[in-house]
């Protein structure tokens, strides 16, 4: 038992007066049993008070580490992070289909919010869950699996459900990734063939500081690698958007060492060493930073990113760096992807709490016309019931808390703000 910290960015102070740390699930069965108020903390790496609660908060570091290898899946704890999970796995040969930008993230945590990686085909991390496993507030272990009736609406749960245990998620045969870094894309000519530079790769970013609204500068181009080798990145393309190579490594954020991130230069790499953008070893992206993230329909992708073009003056000075990526559909409730193919449109922050927040403003309002849609653990301010029409299944995600957690133990001020 400890007093509760502050999230991963230091901009939020939890409110909790306890931090339980059971290694049972008996022991979490007791600590949900005396506590009228619970959050589970996970990695921290929220920019927002999704995990807070004026209960106690629950940490699953200290349950058994389990994963357990099926012929196409993996059944792991809910507390693993994923740059634990993919090398243990890698080491039996097999793969998960994507990652996120950033190995440090638990796979409880990421699957709650509806994190995702990058790619046109490839879907949410939440999307790869065929079954989880939770314990209610009153200590019934529920396990829902793919094609029940709750499944969808259990996933993307932001924790209002109960404390998930354990996760069984889709996998395949292991595979290679390598990687590579153009600079300099005019917007002009990548916006007039977006879906084919999105496609150069099986996961594509493209990364501005906005200081330039007519050149962004860099795009990153991740591709499997076949058993035949790999062709040049179509050069024509690149040439079109006037990209040329990067003559080095290159890190996100300008002026900061690509030591942290992921090898570069085309070199293939085990799959968890080059889908994620920054290395386990490093601290991710500035370290000293605030990040809001919002997804629009793929079909709007282009007009939105025109929209932010248009405030990239009013941008640019709170930004460390921004990101476009895509993200294939998934059919989860409260999946920020759910329901249509996106383009996500991420902000990384300087850490000045007032200016980001009224960069985050600016934003919502430009890309409101888009149906934007904020990623769950970052910073944003829509009006809860502008979220709620955003979501088909919101009413039915509200009936599913409050049949699951009928007595609100799980419901903090996150939850409440947003009328679930």
């Amino acid at each position: 038992m400890s007093a509760a910290e502050a999230n991963w960015a230091g901009n939020i102070a939890y409110r909790a007066q306890r931090v339980l740390r059971p290694v049972s699930l008996d022991e979490l069965r007791d600590a949900l049993a005396g506590s009228p108020r619970a959050r589970v903390l996970g990695t921290r790496h929220s920019f927002n008070d999704i995990a807070d609660t004026d209960g106690v908060q629950i940490s699953l570091a200290h349950m058994p580490r389990e994963i357990e290898t099926l012929p196409d899946a993996v059944r792991v704890s809910a507390a693993l992070r994923y740059g634990d999970l993919a090398p243990a796995i890698h080491a039996r040969g097999l793969a998960l289909a994507n990652l996120a930008s950033l190995p440090h993230i638990s796979v409880a945590g990421s699957v709650a919010t509806g994190t995702h990686g990058s790619g046109d085909a490839l879907r949410s991390l939440s999307a790869s869950v065929r079954a989880l496993t939770l314990m209610t507030a009153d200590g019934e272990i529920v396990s829902v699996r793919r094609g029940d009736a709750d499944f969808a609406g259990a996933v993307v749960s932001l924790g209002a459900l109960g404390v998930v245990t354990s996760l069984e998620l889709d996998a395949e045969p292991s595979y290679r990734v390598a990687q590579e870094v153009f600079e300099g894309p005019r917007w002009d000519d990548v916006l007039a063939r977006f879906d084919e530079v999105t496609a150069l790769g099986d996961s594509v970013s493209l990364f501005t500081t906005w200081s330039d609204a007519d050149v962004a500068r860099q795009l990153w181009v991740k591709r499997r690698v076949p058993a035949t080798g790999l062709a040049p990145v179509d050069p024509d393309l690149i040439a079109a958007v006037g990209a040329v190579p990067a003559a080095g490594p290159r890190h996100p954020v300008p002026g900061v060492d690509a030591a942290a991130c992921s090898v570069q230069g085309g070199e293939p790499g085990p799959w968890f060493e080059r889908l994620p953008h920054f290395r386990l070893e490093f601290t991710p992206s500035a370290g000293d930073e605030l990040q809001s993230e919002f997804l629009v329909a793929r079909a709007d992708g282009a007009a939105a990113i025109e929209a932010l073009r248009a405030i990239a003056r009013d941008l640019a000075p709170a930004l460390h760096v921004s990101e476009v990526r895509t993200v294939a559909a998934d059919d989860l409730w409260l999946s920020p992807s759910g329901g249509r193919d996106s383009v996500a449109l991420h902000f990384t922050w300087k850490r000045d709490v007032a200016a980001a927040r009224e960069a985050v403003a600016t934003v919502e309002r430009v890309l409101a016309p888009f149906g934007a849609r904020p990623h769950w653990g970052k910073i944003f301010g829509m009006a809860p019931e502008r979220i709620a029409a955003l979501y088909p299944r919101w009413a039915d995600f509200r009936a599913l808390r409050e049949r699951m957690d009928p007595r609100g133990v799980f419901r903090n001020a996150f939850v409440a703000r947003l009328g679930l």
